[in-house]
């Protein structure tokens, strides 16, 4: 857009410092790099539509869902694996997984995560290929949206917005499936008695999935996304990129001219300047004018520039993922070298294995009981007739399996003959009580504890509870302190 000068020597008028985004009409490709992301696409539009499907055997009771996010139940399932609210710890791993893997990627290669798995270009490339289904290629969408509106014009763009929609509604529909027993909140959402909040959810996803990948797509990843200005700070010399090679490319032109050029004896690149890198581009970007905030390194350019070579007979890999290292390299008659072994990625690769061990350990020994130990407030203690002294404390008992289990509990770090009572609990081993807890669940328990008169007590003495599984003899310890005058 030419900015109008201001007659006061302002500069351009304020009018002008806006202008529409203009339309963009990606160009079908086929290559290698096409098929990856038709590959990665649907093994990650399967694994999304689909899991909420899987069933996985917990045991009577339980729920059989393989991943389950249960807010009502305050649980978390992911197959064998299951999360209760306190190991909030392992979505913290997680995260760090996820951002460790994400800086690697772009240190070996770049935005590709942008290019292939990012959840906006996936969706956006599964809309692109409605839009051609329905509308056909770059220049019959491009000659449709000049047309008048016309019977044809109406059919074709209500086929498309209407697939978007199905689209979009199943993407919605398939999220809050993972927060509640799928078959069954499918037949609730058929039947209009699902909650009003898996209505609300579908709705507030299905418009963001039709918005984002159906008509903002590239303005999300140049102006909403924050990771290209993000991975800048992260990326080095040594990260390949999808780049023009323009030490091979130029002085581009067409192909005619270009082989009169050679005929002459003159230098003529291999670029023939025929733009279908450019259109293959799903974000406008034409990659011979260097790397750009667009550029999602989706390689589609690359199958497009190969294409063409294969045609008028040159190599392939006039664009392709380099270095601009590596183009000085070739001007200086200097072999191309590729490091993806280096201290960044080392630093990466260390840091996940180190997390990724440290979790695995985790969830391989956790306990499957635990227990946790509130002192009264008031009184602090009690001073009985005999001379004895008494504390009282509130026990919570936590059982992590899914079946009922039974736990005996004791003090440790008490004088001899210290004595324990659970209140409303008659069942006891050695004088000691055996608390039950169901499956998968907690209980909470009234507990006294005496010391004996003669006992030479400190004003505050430490004293461990502890809980024994009566089965498989599995333990868990829980440490307060025992008040004394």
């Amino acid at each position: 857009m030419r900015a109008e000068t201001d007659p006061a020597g302002g500069g351009s008028h304020p009018d002008d410092w806006f202008a529409s985004a203009k339309k963009i009409y990606p160009m079908a490709v086929h290559g290698r790099f096409r098929n990856i992301k038709w590959t990665v696409l649907f093994i990650t539009l399967g694994i999304y539509y689909f899991l909420p499907f899987i069933r996985w055997d917990r045991g009577p009771d339980a729920p059989d869902q393989a991943v389950l996010i249960d807010l009502a139940g305050r649980r978390a399932y992911f197959f064998f694996i299951e999360i209760w609210p306190q190991e909030v710890y392992y979505l913290t791993g997680l995260l760090i997984l996820a951002a460790m893997a994400l800086f690697l990627m772009n240190a070996v290669a770049g935005r590709v995560w942008c290019g292939y798995l990012c959840p906006q270009t996936v969706w956006t490339d599964l809309f692109l290929w409605v839009e051609r289904y329905t509308e056909g290629d770059r220049r019959e969408r491009m000659k449709l949206a000049d047309q008048p509106w016309s019977v044809q014009k109406v059919t074709q763009k209500l086929a498309k917005h209407t697939l978007w929609l199905m689209i979009a509604w199943w993407t919605g529909g398939a999220w809050v499936l993972y927060f509640s027993d799928a078959p069954t909140l499918m037949k609730d959402l058929a039947t209009g008695s699902a909650p009003f909040s898996a209505y609300l959810w579908i709705g507030i996803l299905t418009f963001s999935t039709y918005a984002l990948a159906g008509h903002m797509r590239e303005q999300v990843c140049i102006f909403l996304c924050p990771w290209p200005r993000i991975q800048a700070a992260l990326t080095d010399e040594e990260a390949l990129n999808v780049t023009y090679r323009y030490d091979r490319g130029e002085p581009r032109g067409s192909l005619k001219h270009n082989r009169k050029l050679e005929e002459e004896g003159q230098p003529a690149g291999d670029c023939v300047d025929c733009n279908q890198c450019f259109h293959a581009c799903p974000t406008g970007v034409d990659i011979r004018n260097g790397t750009q905030l667009g550029c999602i390194q989706c390689g589609l350019c690359i199958d497009a520039c190969d294409t063409v070579m294969d045609k008028v007979g040159k190599p392939r890999g006039l664009i392709a993922y380099d270095t601009d290292e590596n183009i000085k390299r070739r001007t200086e008659g200097k072999e191309a070298v590729v490091h993806i072994v280096r201290p960044r990625t080392v630093t990466y690769a260390v840091i996940i294995a180190l997390v990724g061990a440290i979790m695995a350990y985790a969830l391989a020994t956790r306990a499957f009981e635990g227990i946790s130990v509130l002192h009264d407030r008031n009184p602090i203690y009690v001073e009985l007739s005999d001379g004895s002294v008494r504390n009282g404390y509130t026990i919570r008992l936590l059982n992590k399996r899914q079946m009922a289990r039974e736990f005996i509990l004791s003090v440790e770090g008490m004088p001899a003959g210290t004595r324990i009572e659970a209140v409303g609990i008659t069942e006891n081993v050695l004088g000691k009580p055996v608390v039950g807890v169901g499956p998968d669940t907690t209980r909470e328990v009234r507990v006294l504890v005496f010391s004996p008169a003669a006992a030479a007590l400190q004003k505050s003495t430490p004293v461990t509870f502890r809980i024994t599984e009566t089965v498989m003899g599995a333990v868990a310890r829980a440490e307060d302190f025992f008040k004394a005058p």
